[in-house]
């Protein structure tokens, strides 16, 4: 098997991450955050897959593991006890995500009579919609690697969970809408307002869940999620997709990428989807150059969200590939080759971020610490892709 030639360094990130978390040697207090530990798993599974080596498939099922334990439960600092969901300990066990999972923030969650500041928000716990489809994909990989169902089931019983409580219509008659963030126990929005990407990512995540479902005896699937694809796809229409953010492109990329392998499984057949995704992507991308962020000096810089265009532009190059070897799924496109090789001028922006964020006196930068696991991890990351991008 080819390796990646970035592997020992994928390799070394991945070891100091799970050193500095307590991932292992197991800490008797780790520190997990959802976001940085669904892309950590999915590192591991690219290092297992890489490699043949069963330690690294051990690191993502034991992050798995302390992930539910510790952001499937209430905090320590807080009144209430056990897992979120309200079940005993055994049920708990059995079905650890039903009750969602806290996105690990180092402050507890606003109380129901505190008042609102936006700025101490950003630093308090809660609920993520956005992190917790980062976590379903997550799941969904270590089903698929391992085959083991029961991951999948758990991603199944989350995103229930997400769309039930973050999901909601404010008036009879109007449009479904959606929180950004929910209270720890999901009884109560801690910020109403809904994120811009957020149908999508869900949308296309459930369709990745309801894709891996088992195939019944006359090959159709069960559509556990239609009625929550439904809502989604009625909550995306008319939604402007456009951002000049890099985190927020980088995602628009890596969704596009994934619909194009559903297309080709034979599962999806929306291509209109895939270049709308592309086309927001391609104006973004153009605002974003004129715009030059990546000539910051390195204290207004913020790794993590560069990496993540970074691993967009990863999934551009893997998107080109797979559009040329199978270009019967995409004849009903007219713009999508287009648009992909408007995108493919963008890819040196893979090497500019990389590059400088290995540089060393850039990761001393606060701007780096500040946010130094999500930025290892990210970075192993766009280094290594594949165990993030495929489904």
């Amino acid at each position: 098997m080819k390796q990646n030639p970035s592997l020992s360094l994928v390799n070394k990130i991945m070891t100091e991450f799970a050193r500095l978390t307590g991932l292992s040697p197991a800490s008797k207090y780790p520190q997990r955050y959802l976001w940085t530990d669904a892309y950590a798993v999915c590192n591991f599974l690219e290092l297992y897959h890489q490699t043949d080596d069963e330690k690294y498939k051990d690191l993502a099922l034991s992050l798995v593991d302390q992930v539910h334990n510790i952001l499937g439960r209430h905090r320590e600092d807080d009144s209430r006890t056990g897992w979120i969901s309200g079940l005993d300990e055994q049920e708990g066990r059995r079905h650890p995500t039903i009750g969602g999972l806290r996105i690990g923030k180092k402050m507890n969650e606003r109380g129901p009579s505190d008042p609102f500041d936006e700025r101490l928000e950003w630093d308090r716990d809660g609920q993520y919609y956005h992190y917790l489809t980062k976590w379903l994909h997550a799941l969904n990989r270590v089903s698929r690697v391992i085959g083991d169902r029961t991951y999948h089931m758990w991603a199944i019983e989350l995103a229930k969970t997400a769309h039930a409580k973050f999901t909601y219509v404010p008036a009879k008659g109007a449009q479904r809408c959606m929180y950004w963030k929910m209270s720890i126990d999901l009884s109560r929005p801690l910020v109403p307002s809904m994120g811009q990407h957020d149908p999508l990512d869900g949308f296309i995540t459930y369709h990745e869940l309801q894709m891996c479902l088992p195939k019944g005896p006359e090959g159709s699937q069960e559509q556990i999620l239609k009625e929550e694809i439904s809502d989604l796809a009625n909550i995306c229409k008319g939604k402007a997709l456009l951002t000049d953010d890099s985190l927020g492109i980088g995602g628009l990329l890596c969704d596009a990428y994934r619909v194009a392998q559903m297309i080709v499984s034979g599962y999806f057949e929306e291509t209109e989807l895939l270049e709308t995704i592309l086309s927001s992507s391609l104006s973004g991308l153009e605002i974003f150059e004129r715009m030059s962020p990546l000539e910051f000096p390195v204290e207004y810089r913020l790794a993590f969200r560069e990496l993540g265009l970074s691993i967009g532009m990863r999934a551009v190059k893997r998107l080109h590939r797979l559009v040329k070897e199978r270009p019967g799924r995409f004849k009903k496109s007219l713009l999508l080759s287009k648009r992909i090789e408007m995108l493919l001028p963008f890819t040196p922006l893979v090497e500019m971020i990389e590059s400088f964020w290995l540089e060393g006196t850039n990761r001393e930068a606060k701007s780096w610490l500040d946010h130094r696991d999500i930025n290892m991890v990210m970075l192993a990351t766009s280094l290594a892709p594949d165990g993030f991008l495929t489904i």
